[in-house]
């Protein structure tokens, strides 16, 4: 599976490949993109341990990766996300691919990783925002998502 992905990253993969590993490489770019949106704020420009643990493991939780596939996915995403200049083709393989309730679900991921440092950044709200509407997901639901996630991590809503 993993190999898949880094061959369709390196164009080594025949087009078109597993259907899974494209959704499975855009969830993770998704992720990757939330724990870099608040570097924009910051002058050290980094992704740090605490939100590429977070990554690491929904990536496990959602797809039943081992560790170490889940840490190859998330450098895949992470490739990915470095050379995307926008979000629709990621969003496009999530709308393709995923129920509205699965949608929802990656919401509450990508909240998960905007918290991950206890407070919520501007860029990443913009960015949850932005990404909810390109995959159909209403601002309620954002919300109900993100006060789902809030309430899971012990944080108030005024993180």
């Amino acid at each position: 599976m993993i190999e898949s992905i880094l061959g369709w990253l390196t164009g080594a993969a025949p087009a078109g490949g597993e259907p899974g590993d494209a959704l499975q490489l855009a969830l993770a770019a998704l992720l990757v993109e939330a724990a870099h949106s608040d570097d924009r704020s910051k002058s050290d420009q980094r992704f740090d341990s605490k939100e590429r643990a977070v990554v690491a493991r929904l990536l496990e939780r959602r797809f039943k990766l081992s560790h170490a596939d889940a840490r190859a996915l998330l450098s895949a995403g992470e490739r990915e996300a470095s050379r995307s200049a926008e979000l629709f083709h990621l969003t496009r393989i999530i709308n393709e691919r995923l129920s509205f309730e699965q949608r929802i679900e990656l919401i509450e991921m990508l909240w998960e990783v905007a918290y991950a440092d206890g407070v919520l950044d501007k860029y990443e709200d913009s960015l949850l925002r932005r990404v909810g509407g390109l995959i159909y997901v209403p601002d309620r639901e954002r919300g109900l998502a993100r006060q789902r996630v809030l309430d899971r991590l012990g944080l108030d809503a005024t993180a």
